[in-house]
């Protein structure tokens, strides 16, 4: 690689990433914070909020990356251009490439990250992130219930225990359970344990009181009750792994008999197809960001900020592809559309790429339609636009 190439290699990597980890960082605070209550309502440790956030991190990454090296690019580019490094790189008759060169290379390196990142961590994480969940609300009362405390586990349901032993056994239980108005129990049991399956309680050595809705109450005294779980942790220990959860080779070759895939086969399908276009954005959107930004124009040339029109154009192409993938779960015609979204978006923009200078000395359309408003303006405008 040339001098240049790692000139402008360097300056698009540090914009890429100063634009990237900010955005970046957001995101992902957005979807921590969401996740906060593992670690407020659950009793968890610190440890296992942070393994949750760092689980969440591969599922954000993917969103962010094309976007971060479009505005890298286009950064870079309009400094230069704006620096006159273009065109002292266009008087010294060094060829086109040797601009886009190095960018286009960063660009596939990040596709080939993009790859393995969609198609072996991010399921992975998924899978482990639901696992963690599911391990927390199975372990309820181990993890929630502190001791001398009164804690409600649910609206109208209040549990109490004096000391917390190893192997899940809790002493001095004390259970109100309110939630059917018309009748209310109050358990006390010297002990108890929560079952490896989190869906029973197991109370020894207690009695249960009972109040009807005309206030009579009963009393009933126990060796052994089992008071259930289940309708607290089943919903939220929810493990059954859906097609984003699943590894690449599991939708290339789906098993007909998962629950899962006979449920709803056509997730699958539309996640399949997500995956095998998603990975290329990163170029293609390049590609595009370079045509529009990589020519030296003059500071007099009236035309939109580049930055703003690669923006928007990689926008209206992610927003195009993230409809056709999404449909495609609905309609199968949609699936052989998202590909040939790919295939002709790169086809078309390596033809624009490509392209002798002269052909290109019009501009992209977005530009022309803008220069069009201009000079609409400059004709309304009295005199011509010039002062009296």
């Amino acid at each position: 690689m040339k001098i240049l190439e790692r000139y402008i290699l360097a300056r698009v990597v540090r914009m890429f990433l100063a634009t990237l980890l900010p955005v970046l960082a957001i995101l992902w605070l957005t979807q921590v914070l969401g996740r906060i209550n593992l670690v407020t309502d659950s009793g968890q440790s610190i440890l296992s909020f942070l393994k949750l956030a760092t689980l969440i991190l591969p599922t954000v990454i993917p969103t962010v990356l094309p976007f971060g090296i479009v505005l890298g690019t286009a950064q870079t580019l309009t400094t230069m251009n704006n620096d006159s490094e273009l065109a002292v790189i266009d008087a010294a008759g060094a060829r086109r490439s040797i601009i886009y060169r190095p960018i286009i290379a960063f660009a596939i390196a990040l596709c080939a990250f993009s790859f393995v990142l969609d198609n072996y961590i991010e399921p992975r994480s998924r899978s482990e992130v639901r696992s963690l969940i599911a391990s927390v609300y199975a372990d309820l009362l181990s993890t929630v219930i502190e001791e001398k405390t009164f804690r409600e586990i649910e609206d109208g349901l209040y549990i109490q225990i004096s000391q917390r032993l190893s192997g899940r056994v809790l002493k001095g239980l004390f259970v109100a359970d309110y939630r059917e108005p018309q009748d209310s129990y109050i358990y006390y049991a010297r002990e108890g344990a929560v079952d490896e399956s989190g869906s029973q309680l197991i109370m020894k050595n207690g009695q249960v009181q009972r109040e009807d809705a005309t206030g009579n109450v009963s009393i009933v005294q126990f060796d052994s009750y089992s008071f259930d779980l289940s309708e607290l942790t089943s919903d939220r220990s929810e493990t059954s792994r859906r097609a984003s959860d699943r590894s690449l080779s599991f939708l290339l070759n789906p098993d007909t008999t998962d629950p899962d895939y006979m449920k709803n086969p056509a997730a699958y399908r539309a996640e399949l197809t997500r995956r095998m276009t998603d990975w290329t954005l990163p170029l293609i959107y390049v590609i595009f960001t370079i045509i529009i930004a990589g020519d030296a124009r003059s500071h007099r040339e009236r035309r939109m900020p580049p930055m703003a029109t690669a923006f928007i154009v990689t926008l209206l192409l992610r927003l195009m592809s993230h409809f056709s993938t999404n449909r495609a779960e609905n309609e199968a015609i949609f699936v052989p559309i998202s590909y040939a979204i790919v295939v002709i978006l790169l086809v078309v923009g390596l033809y624009l790429l490509l392209k002798p200078r002269r052909a290109r000395k019009k501009g992209p359309l977005v530009e022309r339609f803008y220069a069009a408003i201009s000079r609409l303006r400059r004709r309304n405008t009295p005199n011509g636009g010039e002062a009296a």
